[in-house]
């Protein structure tokens, strides 16, 4: 069987709460590294996430 092209990625809160998301990114297509606006429940605001490591 081939492998999946999709990989898992953890979305980091840049407000310093250690809240992330988990999702997925198909490294062939998106070659930098992602960022997006969402919801940060701890901090009860919209902040940007940047991408890391699942460890």
């Amino acid at each position: 069987m081939a492998k999946p092209t999709t990989i898992k990625i953890r979305m980091n809160s840049t407000a310093d709460t250690g809240f992330f998301y988990v999702t997925k990114k198909n490294p062939k297509t998106q070659t930098e590294k992602m960022t997006m606006r969402k919801y940060d429940p701890i901090a009860r605001k919209h902040v940007e996430f940047k991408e890391g490591k699942i460890k």
